[in-house]
């Protein structure tokens, strides 16, 4: 009903990371609330590591969306980060080389997740980062992002996907991977989200977008001090909740179909196959998923396959 306080749903309240091993964090990377009737709030919980995204966090947010779609109360979903960043993307300190198969659920539904070639890391990626977002992006509720801080690489995905998107003052948007010798990140939406020659520059020289030059080009809805943005972003998805979940669920669908009749599903895949292009030239040239030169003195952070 509307006007209870908040419930949580089987994690603690707080927005700070729990400690303990890694088995035990991995039931709190994802916090779920439900401040009021109507509206769920999916909290990324890894502030120690800037909600890099891992394997855990990724299939815990996937859960965590399932269930507030399977949630007949639900009728919007804010997606929101505890900590300084909302998040600093892929957590690279986890390959998704074979080692890792047995953590992939096959939501891409292809057996080539499990292969040790080329084609197997291209499967893994597909389903965790492409195919999840593909899934998010049309899932049937609205979804309000709420964004503070660094956003950077794989943190624009899953801002990305949502249909609103607030920021905050402090938020800086940032696809630094060219550098690393890939071709921008797995959900290709730069020319969609900023035009063809703002998402050029940012690929090309991996300058930060701020908040007010992403509002004034239409990457995100509103700019708000951050003191504000998490009471900000309740009161837009307390205001969509009022409307006919059928409804909101119609006109989502025709904006999203409008954009795959204009291409860019197809533009998005296509890209996809060009970043794995980027990850086997590497692998030709430097027997890395990324290329050193690009960031010289600097740690090299791909793995190696």
């Amino acid at each position: 009903m509307m006007g209870e306080g908040p419930i949580h749903l089987g994690h603690p309240p707080s927005y700070d990371a729990c400690q303990g091993t890694e088995i035990e964090m991995t039931s709190h990377l994802i916090l779920e609330e439900r401040p009021e009737g109507g509206i769920a709030r999916v909290i990324l919980n890894r502030p120690e590591a800037r909600n890099a995204q891992n394997l855990p966090l990724l299939y815990a947010l996937d859960d965590a969306f399932s269930r507030a779609m399977a949630d007949p109360a639900v009728r919007v979903v804010l997606l929101e980060a505890a900590g300084p960043d909302f998040s600093s993307g892929h957590d690279l300190r986890q390959s998704l080389d074979m080692a890792e198969g047995a953590s992939f659920r096959g939501a891409s539904h292809n057996d080539l997740v499990h292969e040790p070639n080329g084609l197997g890391y291209m499967a893994r990626e597909e389903e965790v980062y492409l195919g999840l977002c593909r899934k998010w992006r049309d899932l049937p509720k609205p979804t309000i992002a709420a964004v503070q801080g660094r956003c950077i690489a794989g943190g624009l995905m899953l801002a990305w996907v949502c249909d609103l998107i607030v920021a905050a003052e402090d938020a800086l948007f940032i696809d630094p991977v060219v550098a690393m010798g890939v071709s921008g990140v797995e959900w290709f939406a730069h020319p969609w989200e900023l035009g063809a020659r703002k998402a050029k520059e940012m690929l090309f020289t991996g300058d930060a977008i701020d908040a007010r030059e992403a509002l004034s080009r239409g990457m995100v809805n509103h700019v708000v001090p951050r003191h504000s943005l998490s009471d900000f972003a309740l009161d837009m998805a307390r205001r969509i909740a009022t409307r006919p979940p059928h409804a909101l669920a119609a006109v989502k669908k025709a904006v999203n179909e409008t954009l795959d009749i204009q291409g860019q599903r197809t533009a998005i895949e296509l890209a996809f196959r060009i970043h794995h292009l980027t990850h086997y030239h590497n692998m030709q040239q430097h027997g890395m998923l990324g290329d050193p030169s690009g960031t010289p003195g600097a740690k090299p952070v791909l793995p190696r396959k």
